[in-house]
């Protein structure tokens, strides 16, 4: 190759080189990437925005308080009732032998309303008032009353002398077969301080005495209207 035509490459070279120089912007280096994302200026508010109050917590409501008990209350007693012959007292208690030889006694018949009677068989009023007895016991028998007539054995008038045998004989005449307690010695009456017979205590099913008579009753109705204070009575 001549020298000219390597003079004439070496100018083209450099003209090349020129011209490349002028199109190429100034040697800058690029900025890395952003590591997040840029938000535009417009999005971001000039002031930041109001939180809202968190809302208090809800004060815990307290248990309800245990209910006090009541105070304890003892029972209240039960009134002792006195033993007596009077309304209101509870019946003397007693067991006596019956006109059959069987023994009887108050306590025994607690339960049921009981009649009790006092008589002798040479009691005037008495023999008049034994039929209503015996009537009211075979209406009520069967409802649990219980009639007892208790005869004063041993006394005497100076035509007769109370006895088994007499009774016995008393009760056939009028047919009566109420029961018959024997009083010997008297012991029951004068505990009931019985001053005249016939005498007539009426004794609930608790053993309380709640009607009294002294006197004999002149017919059936009027002991029934005073049986109702121990039991029911039929129309």
């Amino acid at each position: 190759m001549t020298k000219a035509k390597l003079l004439i490459m070496l100018l083209l070279a450099i003209l090349l080189i020129s011209a490349c120089k002028s199109v190429a912007p100034a040697s800058e280096q690029s900025p890395p990437p952003p590591a997040v994302s840029q938000l535009e200026p417009s999005s971001i508010p000039s002031s930041p925005p109001a939180i809202a109050p968190a809302e208090p917590a809800p004060t815990p409501t307290p248990p309800f308080p245990e209910p006090t008990p009541p105070p304890v209350t003892a029972p209240a007693p039960t009134p002792v009732i006195k033993e007596g012959f009077n309304v209101g007292n509870r019946a003397i208690d007693f067991e006596l032998q019956t006109l059959t030889g069987d023994n009887v006694s108050l306590s025994g018949l607690r339960g049921k309303p009981v009649l009790l009677n006092f008589w002798a068989t040479w009691c005037v009023p008495c023999k008049l008032e034994m039929p209503f007895l015996q009537q009211v016991q075979d209406k009520y028998k069967d409802s649990g009353l219980v009639v007892l007539a208790v005869d004063l054995i041993g006394t005497r008038t100076p035509t007769v002398t109370e006895n088994p045998e007499t009774v016995r004989k008393f009760m056939s005449e009028l047919n009566l077969s109420l029961i018959v307690p024997l009083d010997e010695g008297l012991k029951l009456t004068k505990a009931n301080a019985i001053t005249g017979i016939p005498t007539t205590f009426f004794i609930d099913k608790d053993g309380i005495i709640r009607f009294k008579m002294i006197g004999a009753f002149p017919n059936v109705q009027t002991i029934e209207r005073e049986l109702t204070k121990i039991m029911p009575v039929q129309p």
